[in-house]
C-alpha cells in the first residue's frame, strides 16, 4: 500500500467485478443499439479502458476534458479544456466518469451534449458520492456508492498523483489539508 493511503476502500478484484457487472447492464440496456461512449478526462481513462474491453457490442469512443476542481475542492465553475470531436446529433451517448460527487461537471457536460442534439444521454460512473451532491443529477449506471472521504487510485487523483494505483484508497487527510 502507498504511504499516503490510510486504507484500501476497493481492491483490484472488487473493481474488476464492478466493471464486469456494469458492462453486462450496458449490453442489456443498449441491446445491440450503437452508441457513443464519451469519457471525461483524465479520471475516467482507467475505468473506461477496462469497461470498453468488457462490452461485447459496437460503439464508438470520444473524450471531453472538463473540470470544476482545483486540488481537493470544487470551484463550482466548469471549464471545458477539450471538446468532443464526433457529431452527437441524433445519437445515443454514454458519458463515462470516474466519480460523481458534486455533479456540477456532469450536469454541464450533459447539458452541453443535449444542446448538440444528442438523442439520449446516460451517465456511467464507477463511484457515486451523493454526500457531496450540489445538483440534481443521478447516474444511470453506478459501480459503488462511497462514503464522504477523499479517494484516489484507479484513475482518481489528487493534484495529478495516485492515478496509477491499482486499487482505490482513502487518501490521508494530512496530504491535502
Amino acid at each position: 500500500m502507498h504511504k499516503d493511503i490510510e486504507s484500501i476502500l476497493v481492491c483490484e478484484k472488487e473493481i474488476e467485478n464492478i466493471v464486469n457487472s456494469i458492462a453486462k447492464l450496458i449490453e442489456k440496456d443498449y441491446n445491440c443499439r450503437e452508441f457513443i461512449m464519451i469519457g471525461i478526462l483524465k479520471g475516467s481513462m482507467t475505468f473506461m479502458a477496462d469497461l470498453m474491453r468488457k462490452i461485447n457490442m459496437d460503439f464508438s469512443v470520444d473524450f471531453i476534458s472538463a473540470s470544476s476542481y482545483q486540488g481537493a475542492y470544487s470551484t463550482g465553475n466548469l471549464e471545458i479544456y477539450r471538446d468532443i470531436d464526433c457529431d452527437v446529433s441524433g445519437k445515443d451517448i454514454l458519458i463515462v466518469e470516474d466519480i460523481v460527487d458534486t455533479g456540477v461537471t456532469l450536469e454541464h457536460i450533459k447539458k452541453h451534449l443535449i444542446e448538440k442534439n444528442a438523442k439520449s444521454v446516460k451517465i456511467c460512473t464507477l463511484f457515486d458520492k451523493p454526500a457531496e451532491r450540489k445538483v440534481d443529477i443521478f447516474p444511470d449506471y453506478t459501480g459503488l456508492t462511497v462514503p464522504d472521504v477523499f479517494i484516489v487510485g484507479y484513475g482518481l487523483d489528487y493534484n495529478e498523483l495516485y492515478r496509477n494505483l491499482p486499487y482505490v484508497g482513502i487518501l490521508n487527510p494530512s496530504v491535502y489539508t
